[in-house]
């Protein structure tokens, strides 16, 4: 617990959440199915500069920090997160695995081995 909220403190959630988003769009291309209505997804260069990836990585980011703020009630606070995803979106589950993956691995780019040890990142996942 104290290392979940130690690195999030460091964080810049408006940095790592539209870079973690980009990232995923990129490695796993199959997720850009989800966001059709984003624009210009059709290179690694059209997906790190789209606003609208930027805006929805800073979203997600919005939501981790409501469940490191809510961590004794994680279920509760994403029941309608969740119930969005699933039946109106009907987003894979398996995505958010990827993209909680590429959220691990911007942060351990911005910390290094140091700051982002085996310890931390056991914590952070």
């Amino acid at each position: 617990r104290s290392a979940i909220i130690g690195l999030w403190g460091k964080l810049n959630p408006d940095e790592l959440g539209p870079q973690a988003l980009a990232r995923c769009l990129i490695v796993y291309p199959w997720t850009q199915r989800y966001f059709a209505t984003f624009g210009n997804l059709s290179s690694p260069a059209a997906i790190m500069g789209n606003p609208k990836v930027a805006a929805h990585g800073r979203t997600v980011m919005g939501g981790l920090e409501r469940a490191i703020k809510n961590m004794d009630n994680i279920k509760a606070t994403y029941a309608p997160l969740s119930v969005m995803h699933s039946e109106k979106l009907h987003v894979d589950p398996d995505n958010f695995r990827l993209l909680a993956d590429c959220i691990t691995v911007c942060a351990a780019m911005k910390f290094g081995p140091s700051g982002f040890n085996a310890d931390v990142q056991e914590a952070w996942q």
